[in-house]
């Protein structure tokens, strides 16, 4: 029987042997999404997400398997609910065999949402480092049904390995910059754009990303895309008066 330790090895291996994608360069970013492929084919996944956290509570960034993955990912943090948040906050894995079952229980915004991106299960694994939780790496499944023992231990393994790629790379602190972030990889995006509103509106952090996510949700765009209109200046989010 594989232990924490194996299972955390035979993850790591895994994504170093991970094939880069066209433009996938060696920082933190690219290296979690080759995390995420190769998480999806060896858990026999839809896709796979990983979300860093800030201490704050905010989304630094995100890493997926495949741009449907990306933008399930996203929807917990424009919603304000899902399964990472939940891990984070507990510090637990969040295993949801079947998600609509959740509907109208415990993330009702967020599980009708993934639901309509095809998604039937979901599970979510706290990435720490002691009492510090560093983000979650969530597991997306398009039929419903529970993750084996072996899944659940090999999942934690491969949360482990994006832990220490985080920590390696200098932290949550490190990953807010952009340069150990690949230029693709434009999660770092949210927060510049989050920063541009608060100036624009005068109003606080919590309320310039509400306001981000309340324009991505109305127009059924992504979190990513609008910050990533707000920094290119071509959208300007309107003030109450």
């Amino acid at each position: 029987m594989t232990g924490p330790d194996g299972h955390a090895s035979a993850a790591r291996k895994l994504v170093d042997f991970e094939p880069f994608a066209r433009d996938e360069g060696p920082s933190i970013g690219g290296r979690l999404q080759r995390l995420c492929r190769a998480a999806t084919r060896d858990l026999t996944a839809s896709g796979v997400g990983v979300s860093v956290m800030s201490r704050a509570g905010g989304v630094v960034a995100t890493a997926a398997s495949s741009p449907r993955s990306s933008r399930v990912e996203e929807l917990q943090f424009e919603l304000g609910e899902g399964p990472c948040l939940t891990a984070c906050r507990t510090g637990s894995p969040v295993l949801v065999p079947d998600l609509e079952q959740t509907v109208a229980v415990t993330w009702p915004g967020y599980a009708s949402a993934a639901l309509s991106h095809g998604v039937q299960a979901v599970f979510a694994f706290p990435m720490q480092d002691g009492a510090t939780r560093l983000g979650a790496l969530d597991v997306y499944r398009e039929r419903p049904g529970e993750l084996s023992d072996w899944a659940v231990a090999r999942a934690l393994g491969f949360a482990e390995v994006a832990m220490d790629t985080i920590l390696e790379g200098g932290g949550v602190a490190a990953v807010d910059g952009s340069d150990v972030w690949d230029q693709q990889d434009v999660g770092f995006e949210v927060y510049q754009a989050q920063g541009m509103v608060m100036v624009q509106l005068a109003v606080p952090p919590e309320e310039a990303l509400a306001r981000m996510r309340g324009y991505a949700f109305a127009e059924n765009r992504s979190l990513r895309e609008v910050a990533h209109d707000i920094v290119a200046r071509r959208l300007v989010l309107e003030s109450d008066t």
